[in-house]
């Protein structure tokens, strides 16, 4: 650290830093041998701002708006924006409504509402009513759509957790992609395709109650559904009745109605949620299936290019963000090189990565994923953007509790999804720009980005290292990558992190033997000031000290700062490539305020708060990885 002050040229830090390296991070693992070894392996859940945690139920409440992002309700429009498109919706809804009406002992009277509805609205009541007038509803409008098979059914799991939740979440009720769905089917959050919350009083349809509930089914299904651009969904409390629409901004709503007075609007809800097509209900049409297999074409030189879906390496569980997801795939005449196909969202205002990679790659920059293409996803013959595409141009302006953000420029509304880019030790896949943390709104536009890696399977987390050598070894290199991108490119990469540094253990890759990834918020250093970008950028646990405090403008050297607390984070939490545990007094690092997490780093450089840290968890007898 000494040098680090005295010397001002940054190719003079560069070589002190790489000469000192070695030693410093020996000296760090010899000292944390005395740490057990670790015997549990950690459950990942990723958060907008946060790392690897065991503790999502214990600090969900922390983390909720965060990530959830802004609700806002009570939008004029919104029915005739989602609805409208459905075929003969309109119609059959007011004969299936006429007919409720006919006979003795009408479904629906004007004067009472609907037959049968529990007095009290009570849970178990109201679920039982809901189900079973569905299933009325589907077969009176039998004769509207004959040609039409249903493809889903309402199931309620109020007591019962879901298969497939990043924690046991119920689901009160919701439509599943399963028409023969039964009270004992065992249906997962993979197949529930619009979630439902009920709540027993009309006073629960608020943000902490079932606005809130809603917002987290609906980060289960874009955390399970891979292909999901958006989530429809509906809140009932009492009789008040909202429909939902969820993405990476947040969620809107429609206006309150109350389903015993406006028969009408309930059933051509119910039917619409039955009869939409999978791209009215938000999943990717550009995301194309054919049989068993999925596909993604892209457009490169003179022509398309398909590639394959083979598995999903990583989907982040948010609502409101990047949401990040990255796929194995590989090409249909090129099977044994297969890229990493990146999808998220960005600002439109920001550089795309996939330019950030071309220029990296052609100024021969290593240990960094190299380029391959590029492009923004469109849907609808347009870029995939949040408020033209996905909102349908709804105004957000309108809803009722809207109130306009005085203490920061508001972030752009017309965000859209970037293009996909491959390379060498790369990505291929489709991609969403980044958001800074003061942000009010995340990205809005989606991108894409591909980069082919052969057996990509190889490539991995550098904390998953065989041994202290190769996981050293790694870290070594992953700093030479970042000093080439900023010496050779000129470019900050401002987004060091655990999963941002990968390692490549198969000799037969021609991969990097490490290298960094995502430039999702790299920026050209020279341009910082001009580039829209805020200060306090990248992944909490990780961020530098001064940009945690936001009084230092962005320098490489918050970037080395960066590569620290990711080596001093892999010593505290893992054991090897397979072992990982919770520190609790690290896992608010995640979601605490960023000036308290500031003070936080300085006592731990300062040492006395490492030293109680190991003498608390020390043992003689443990080692670590």
């Amino acid at each position: 650290m000494e040098t680090l002050l005295v010397h001002n040229k940054n190719d003079s830090i560069f070589r002190k830093t790489d000469h000192s390296l070695p030693k410093a991070l020996l000296a760090i693992s010899a000292q944390l041998q005395t740490i057990p070894s670790l015997k549990r392996i950690i459950v990942r859940v990723v958060v907008r701002g946060g790392v690897p945690t065991t503790s999502a139920k214990d600090i969900m409440q922390e983390l909720g708006w965060e990530e959830l992002g802004h609700l806002y309700v009570g939008i004029p429009g919104f029915f005739e924006a989602f609805f409208k498109d459905v075929p003969g919706l309109r119609q059959a809804a007011q004969a299936v409504l006429d007919k409720c009406k006919e006979g003795e002992s009408p479904l629906f009277m004007v004067e009472s509402g609907w037959q049968g509805w529990p007095s009290g609205a009570k849970e178990k009541e109201v679920l039982s009513w809901f189900a079973t007038l569905t299933e009325r509803l589907v077969d009176l409008a039998g004769e509207h759509r004959p040609e039409s098979r249903v493809q889903r059914r309402p199931l309620a799991r109020p007591h019962q957790p879901l298969q497939g939740s990043t924690a046991d979440r119920k689901l009160d009720i919701g439509f599943v992609a399963d028409p023969n769905a039964g009270t004992e089917s065992k249906c997962g959050w993979s197949q529930s395709v619009i979630p439902g919350e009920l709540k027993s009083n009309p006073p629960a349809d608020k943000a902490s109650k079932a606005w809130l509930d809603l917002s987290r089914y609906a980060r289960e299904v874009l955390a399970a559904q891979d292909s999901r651009r958006f989530v429809l969904g509906f809140t009932l409390c009492g009789s008040f009745m909202r429909l939902w629409e969820f993405d990476r901004l947040g969620g809107i709503a429609s206006e309150q109605f109350d389903i015993n007075e406006e028969g009408l609007q309930f059933v051509s809800a119910v039917l619409g949620f039955l009869w939409m097509n999978d791209e009215q209900l938000g999943f990717d049409p550009s995301i194309i299936t054919v049989g068993d297999k999925r596909y993604i074409e892209i457009e490169r030189g003179n022509g398309k290019e398909r590639f394959v879906i083979d598995r999903v390496i990583k989907r982040v569980p948010c609502v409101a963000g990047r949401a990040t997801t990255c796929w194995k795939v590989y090409q249909e005449d090129d099977p044994g090189t297969p890229p990493v196909v990146k999808d998220s969202w960005q600002y439109p205002e920001r550089e795309q990565e996939g330019e950030l990679l071309r220029e990296a790659t052609e100024k021969r920059v290593k240990n960094v994923a190299r380029y391959f293409h590029h492009e923004t996803v469109r849907v609808g013959g347009q870029d995939d953007d949040i408020r033209a595409n996905v909102r349908k141009g709804l105004d957000i302006t309108k809803a009722t509790n809207y109130k306009p953000e005085k203490q920061m420029p508001p972030p752009s509304t017309t965000g859209r999804r970037a293009s996909r880019k491959d390379g060498s030790s790369s990505i291929a896949g489709r991609k969403r720009s980044s958001s800074c943390t003061r942000m009010a709104l995340p990205p809005s536009k989606r991108t894409c980005s591909s980069s082919p890696v052969k057996r990509a399977v190889s490539n991995r987390a550098i904390y998953k290292a065989s041994s202290q050598i190769s996981l050293l070894a790694a870290f070594e290199q992953c700093i030479e990558g970042y000093e080439s991108l900023h010496t050779r490119a000129g470019k900050l990469q401002r987004d060091i992190s655990l999963n941002n540094l990968l390692m490549n253990d198969d000799d037969e890759n021609p991969s990097w033997p490490a290298f960094l990834i995502d430039l999702d918020l790299a920026i050209k250093e020279q341009r910082e000031n001009s580039s829209g970008a805020c200060g306090k950028t990248g992944t909490r646990a990780f961020m530098a000290i001064g940009v945690l405090l936001d009084d230092e403008q962005h320098s490489f050297m918050h970037d080395l700062e960066s590569f620290f607390w990711v080596l001093f984070w892999i010593c505290i939490h893992y054991d090897g490539p397979s072992g990982g545990r919770v520190v609790p007094q690290f896992e608010k690092w995640n979601y605490i305020d960023t000036e308290e997490l500031a003070k936080l780093k300085k006592g731990e450089v300062e040492g006395s708060e490492s030293k109680a840290v190991l003498r608390y968890e020390g043992n003689p007898s443990g080692s670590t990885g």
